[in-house]
Parts: structure tokens; C-alpha cells; sequence
């Protein structure tokens, strides 16, 4: 697959992602059909991420019948196979199940292309707003409500020493490490957000710094990555300063740190 049959999938993909949120939102409207239950790592599993897992995964395979898929919700491959796939789908049908049983609107629909380790595709859909976001490796970052013409994200430049940055902090996972992080900065003023919209509010500038110093997989972040950095952003593993790679033998990240444009 070329760089050029890659663009060409961006609509096929709105489309998708917009159709899992439309069934995610027939299923959030109505809490009696929730049917939350707990998976191994106790983590919360509703009908909608079944059902939006089903609708992506059933056109992926339509449209890219080649590509394997990776999704939250699916039984994980064997990384015995994993390791030679050229590409990969890399799928988070409803990321922030925790808000959605909430119902606080801060939940959203991933679906992230994988080559050779590295996101070269990503996009997100926010049902709740109608809004999506995009972006493709070395063609920028995109924003779209609704029926809307699309923005191009650029993220605004700051510096670490600078007064009040904003800092996104989960609303599930404000850790006493995390907290550290925070109080090194000059008198920062904390942010929660649920979701991949952590990474979609340093795109946009409503935020600086979101350290992650505790667990997500790799659905969680691949869509929401690369819109970051096509918008002028990283995501930089803490162990090593380089960003965060993908198809790992265990899917789990590292530890990270998130930055809008930091100079």
C-alpha cells in the first residue's frame, strides 16, 4: 500500500468511525442497555464497544481485506504473527468506556493504521459533538464538525518555563508520580479530560503537557498520536525520549509524556 492509497482511505474511515458512534449513541441515550460487565483486568466492557468494535472491524475488512486488525475488543494475535505484519489496523472502538457509564460526553471513536511499528494514519471521532479529527504522516492534522469545512490543527508554540500551562491529567489515573511531574512546572493549572481527548486538546492549543505516567495500551493512543504530532506535538516514551512505537510483543506503552508544541 502506497502513501497515495493511504489518503484515499480517509473518507471510507470518517464514514466508519461516524456509523460506530451513531451505534454508540443509540446505546448512550438509553442506560438500560449499558449491560457493563468487568474483563480480566477489571476494566469496564458495555454492548456499545462490542457493537462499534463489530461495525469497524466488518468495513475495515471490507475495504482492506490485506491488512490484519488489532482492536481492543478483539481476541490479540499471536505476537509470533504480529511481528511480520507490514501493516496493521490498530483499533479503540469506544476509548473512555469509564466516561461513557458516566455519560459525561468525553468518550470517542480510534481507528489508527500501523506500518512497520510507526502510526502513519490516525483518526478520532468525538459522537457526543459530532466532531473528527485526522491526520495522515507528513500531510498535517484536520478537524471537522459535522457538515463543516475542515481545519488544519497547529498547534500553538510554548516553553516548559512558562507561566500557567495547562496540563491534562486523566480523570481516572492522577497518580502521586504524575503529581511530581506537575509541581515542577511554574504554578500549572490542571486540566481533566477522559479519553483520547487528552491528546486532541494539546492539538488544538486548549492545553500544554499531558503526562501519562501510568497504563494505556497502544489502542488507546495511536489514533490520537499522530494527530498530535502532524499538528506540531509529541508523544515521548520517559525511558527512552523517543516516541512511542507500535506492535510491540507486549501491547501495552510505556510510561509517556505528551506535548503540544514545546520549543
Amino acid at each position: 500500500m502506497k502513501n497515495m492509497d493511504i489518503s484515499q482511505l480517509i473518507e471510507e474511515l470518517k464514514s466508519t468511525s461516524i456509523k460506530a458512534g451513531k451505534v454508540i449513541l443509540e446505546i448512550y441515550e438509553d442506560e438500560s442497555k449499558f449491560q457493563v460487565s468487568q474483563k480480566a483486568d477489571e476494566s469496564p466492557l458495555t454492548i456499545a464497544d462490542q457493537k462499534a468494535n463489530d461495525v469497524i472491524c466488518s468495513r475495515l475488512k471490507e475495504i482492506t481485506p490485506e491488512i490484519p486488525i488489532i482492536s481492543e475488543e478483539n481476541k490479540q494475535i499471536p505476537y509470533i504473527k504480529r511481528k511480520n505484519f507490514q501493516y496493521a489496523w490498530l483499533v479503540d472502538p469506544l476509548d473512555g468506556t469509564k466516561e461513557f457509564i458516566k455519560r459525561n460526553g468525553e468518550f470517542t471513536v480510534n481507528i489508527a493504521l500501523i506500518r512497520k511499528g510507526q502510526i502513519v494514519l490516525g483518526i478520532v471521532y468525538v459522537p457526543v459533538s459530532s466532531e473528527l479529527y485526522w491526520a495522515i504522516r507528513g500531510q498535517g492534522a484536520y478537524y471537522q464538525k459535522e457538515n463543516n469545512d475542515p481545519l488544519k490543527l497547529e498547534a500553538p508554540a510554548f516553553s516548559l518555563t512558562d507561566e500557567g500551562l495547562n496540563v491534562v491529567c486523566s480523570r481516572s489515573h492522577l497518580n502521586e508520580d504524575t503529581m511530581n511531574f506537575i509541581s515542577k512546572l511554574n504554578q500549572p493549572k490542571k486540566v481533566s479530560k477522559g479519553s483520547s481527548l487528552k491528546f486532541l486538546i494539546l492539538a488544538q492549543g486548549g492545553a500544554h503537557v499531558y503526562p501519562r505516567l501510568a497504563p494505556t495500551m497502544e489502542w488507546d493512543t495511536g489514533a490520537a498520536q499522530i494527530i498530535l504530532e502532524e499538528a506540531g506535538g509529541s508523544v515521548i516514551n520517559v525511558d527512552t525520549d523517543l516516541p512511542l512505537d507500535y506492535n510491540k510483543e507486549n501491547l501495552r506503552n510505556p510510561f509517556f509524556i505528551a506535548y503540544g508544541n514545546v520549543q
